[in-house]
């Protein structure tokens, strides 16, 4: 039994060499078989990534400008329980034992963004070039360095300044090319003698359809059916036009890679006998992934997107399709402008067909003629969207391989998020399962001839997540919140992840067996910490209020 949910998208990640060249993959093809033993190549790189609004804090701090979700967040009602990254994990104070973190966990790499209204407060560096925000930059990426963990740095992880929203609309005017290459070219100046793996924009499908089409992120507008389509195309122009830039004023001398992260979670025909199905669950990829990464590696949009929409729209009675067009030199351009495509992947749908009268109005979502569905008997976490289904990962990595020609991916986003209700347990069983499955499927996409060289689970810390506020954990750590220090507590998983990171993979039965265990007999231990903190926490309010000393009957861990 199938049952149809509301999506929740979200974000995820992977790294790839650009190849143009395609085969066609074999939908009916779905293999689910048991734990497969073995390890990685040497060298695969581990890792784990956070980004700038979600963890940093010091919103106003030092010089930095307002960005779209630093106004978006302070509207009552957008976030829930009226959250607010102001504060978050206190990243920009703390990163000096966030990375003595990573460095525990031997951590081959850490994914991070730049702020751009950190950089440049009213998003043009014509205005103003904040130093202090560079110095911080500077100083995280240099003690990255010094411990031996690789900088994996993104320019856009959503946090548009907001001077550029107010003035220009933001991603719905062309001018937001120019204004973010001038910010991509001064990373590049600033850091990129240290930095070699760019990222120019992540998931920039949230941007583009929950920012302009849906409303539910920054900058919370509702342009339904024409919104989401304008923004990405100018963010696939502005990501060419920065991959060019490095390309011709960078590469030779600092020898980096640039790339994009794509937000790929998987679709699969509910009947694989199905035709109708396969051609829906395609669509369902291609409206998803394909929509950024089809113009990158063929300068076009793919065809059914093209098809699709601009039937829509002449049923619609449109003279044209909502669609943009890319022009002739512009499909040129943007053809071939990464080394390296990343995809974040956190879970799965089934997919059959619908059709939706044009009655019903422009959508993205109606554009796609399909419906979405989970059965209910895939393991849900507490998340609304977030289903864990590692066969899906498994797919997806080898449907990339075929359409783009086997290029060098990197996971640079993947992992699972829990619910946080009053009682908080460190115990987190079912992210060591997660992580245990899913990293397993993309070592069978390895076997299968997949070129993927690293993994970053998602997320380093529990942080803000977006419209979710705090409610919402993907951290290997805890944060607690509740605290002005914000402090961090590992949780199991940390341990089970540290052991997979050391053996590389998962040699053997008995060893891995083991693992949860022994991950499991250390998180006690965080739990009594925390517990005792939140009592001193309590008793401290309760003293500062002159209330008399009064202690917990329970526990809340």
């Amino acid at each position: 039994m199938l049952l149809q949910r509301m999506l929740k998208p979200q974000h995820v990640l992977v790294l790839v060499l650009c190849v143009s060249a395609s085969e066609d993959f074999d939908w009916t093809k779905s293999e689910r078989g048991s734990f497969y033993y073995g390890t990685f190549p040497t060298g695969f790189s581990w890792g784990a990534g956070g980004s700038a609004y979600q963890t940093e804090g010091a919103w106003d701090k030092d010089g930095k400008g307002m960005s779209i979700w630093d106004v978006f967040a302070h509207k009552k009602g957008k976030i829930f329980l009226n959250d607010t990254g102001d504060h978050s994990c206190e990243g920009y104070y703390k990163f000096k034992d966030d990375i003595t973190l990573m460095k525990d966990m031997k951590f081959n790499h850490y994914r991070f963004s730049i702020s751009w209204p950190r950089i440049f407060p009213n998003g043009i560096k014509t205005d103003h070039i904040n130093e202090k925000g560079i110095k911080y930059y500077d100083d995280l990426i240099n003690m990255l360095l010094d411990n031996n963990i690789t900088p994996i740095v993104t320019l856009y992880h959503w946090d548009l300044p907001q001077v550029l929203e107010e003035k220009y609309g933001g991603w719905q005017n062309v001018s937001m090319v120019n204004y973010f290459n001038d910010f991509a070219n001064l990373c590049f100046e600033r850091f990129g003698d240290r930095v070699k793996y760019w990222m120019t924009f992540n998931n920039p499908w949230s941007s583009a359809v929950e920012g302009y089409e849906t409303g539910e992120h920054a900058p919370g507008l509702k342009l339904r059916g024409t919104g989401a389509y304008k923004a990405a195309h100018h963010i696939i122009k502005a990501h060419a036009k920065v991959w060019h830039t490095y390309d011709t004023q960078w590469r030779s001398k600092q020898k980096g890679l640039v790339g994009i992260s794509l937000l790929a979670d998987w679709g699969e025909p509910v009947d694989i006998t199905n035709q109708r199905d396969i051609e829906a669950a395609e669509r369902y990829v291609q409206f998803y992934m394909g929509w950024f990464a089809t113009p990158i590696f063929n300068g076009d949009y793919p065809q059914v997107m093209k098809d699709y929409i601009g039937r829509k729209s002449a049923q619609q009675g449109l003279g044209i399709s909502r669609l943009p067009v890319f022009s002739s030199q512009e499909k040129s351009y943007i053809k071939g402008t990464c080394d390296f495509l990343g995809i974040g992947h956190f879970t799965t749908r089934y997919i059959t067909q619908k059709n939706y009268p044009s009655g019903r109005g422009n959508s993205y979502f109606t554009d796609r003629d399909l419906v979405e569905l989970v059965d209910p008997r895939w393991p849900d976490p507490g998340s609304e969207w977030l289903y864990s289904v590692p066969w899906g990962f498994r797919r997806l990595l080898n449907f990339v391989k075929t359409q783009y020609g086997n290029p060098m991916i990197y996971v640079t986003e993947n992992g699972v998020s829990e619910k946080v209700q009053r009682c908080t347990d460190l115990c987190d069983d079912w992210r060591m399962q997660y992580f245990k499955d899913y990293i397993n499927e993309m070592l069978k996409a390895v076997k299968d001839g997949v070129n993927v060289k690293g993994y970053t689970a998602w997320s380093l810390l529990d942080k803000f997540e977006w419209d979710e506020g705090f409610s919402e954990r993907f951290g290997l750590f805890y944060v607690d919140f509740l605290n002005k220090n914000k402090p961090r507590y590992p949780k199991a998983s940390v341990q089970y992840y540290k052991r997979i990171i050391s053996s590389n993979g998962f040699p053997n039965q008995r060893e891995v067996e083991s693992w949860k265990r022994k991950a499991t007999e250390t998180c006690s231990s965080s739990n009594q910490l925390l517990a005792a903190a939140r009592r001193k926490s309590q008793q401290d309010n309760k003293e500062q209020e002159g209330m008399p000393k009064v202690w917990p009957v329970h526990d809340e861990v």
